[in-house]
């Protein structure tokens, strides 16, 4: 590695997250174009390092490769026509330079809106909330004043929004924040407000962390969600799946024989032929989050009462009450 190319990497770094040199010619830091994992802050998979005379970066999150010249192009364009400039001051140019070369083709985030709160786990009141639920906290942000928080987006149309303490339950598509849920910590007449700031992308939490080609679990909540390996949530009645068509779908409603909107649902999925989970009776709490407190193996209860078919015909009228 050149030390111009060096020079230009310590300059650049400051705008690098989590950013830290591995040796010589290899450099570690969260991949700034996709923003890294949105669950843990401390994973970074972007790398900065020497081929030949050329330094080359990689994301191991999102795919995107290109030189160091494309990149700081993308980053800072006043930064990147020094680079060119010193480059080529010093002949570093022709086939030693590599200053358009073919990218891998990736859909390139917009990021044209970010949640800019603390984590759960910074906040004792919320972290204290979630670990009692055996939820990890570091996985939910908190706002002190959801109203102001809601406020903070310009193009949301917002009514009146509650001034209480929310947890907030982002929502991501396609590696873009599409909207965010407040969970109230306490008794609340509206339990969950969800908030699009884009009105045609999908209700749903944790799409952008699964994997399509495997079962994919699609439970109630969010919060249930986090126990469930591959699993989404839909986030409101009229959150849809048209996004993840053609994945083996498994849905994983709430354990509620009486209540009637679930059983019509259950009852729609196994008509339209879905896989879904008919709980065993011995079973008595109603969602996920109460089994795993419960001391219940969940998966395990999952991966052995999944029914389609006529199967799940018969197991659904023993298990429903109404």
């Amino acid at each position: 590695m050149d030390l111009i190319d060096s020079k230009y990497i310590s300059l650049v770094s400051a705008r690098l997250q989590k950013f830290k040199r591995v040796k010589s010619d290899l450099y570690n830091f969260r991949c700034p174009l996709c923003g890294d994992s949105q669950r843990n802050k401390n994973k970074a998979r972007g790398y900065l390092y020497a081929v030949k005379s050329n330094t080359n970066f990689k994301c191991h999150n999102c795919g995107a490769s290109m030189s160091l010249n494309n990149l700081l192009k993308k980053l800072d364009t006043s930064l990147h026509g020094r680079y060119t400039m010193e480059k080529y001051k010093n002949g570093l140019t022709g086939k030693n330079f590599v200053a358009d070369e073919p990218e891998f083709v990736f859909e390139k985030p917009k990021f044209t809106q970010t949640i800019v709160l603390p984590l759960c786990s910074e906040v004792e009141v919320a972290r204290t909330y979630l670990q009692q639920r055996k939820i990890d906290p570091t996985q939910f942000y908190f706002a002190e004043n959801f109203a102001e928080f809601v406020r903070s987006f310009p193009d949301v149309v917002h009514t009146h929004m509650g001034e209480e303490s929310r947890i907030i339950i982002p929502l991501y598509y396609q590696k873009n924040l599409v909207g965010f849920q407040g969970r109230s910590l306490g008794p609340n007449k509206v339990k969950y407000i969800t908030v699009m700031l884009q009105d045609e992308a999908p209700k749903i939490y944790g799409f952008d962390t699964i994997d399509t080609k495997l079962p994919v679990y699609v439970v109630e909540g969010p919060f249930d969600s986090t126990f469930i390996d591959n699993s989404v949530a839909l986030c409101g009645s009229d959150g849809n799946l048209h996004c993840l068509e053609g994945s083996d779908l498994v849905l994983v409603y709430d354990n509620e024989p009486r209540n009637r909107e679930i059983v019509s649902r259950i009852s729609r999925c196994i008509s339209a032929g879905k896989s879904v989970v008919i709980w065993p009776r011995d079973i008595v709490e109603k969602d996920i989050n109460d089994m795993i407190l419960a001391g219940i193996n969940v998966k395990s209860v999952i991966e052995s009462n999944t029914h389609s078919g006529l199967e799940a015909k018969v197991k659904f009228t023993e298990w429903k009450k109404v």
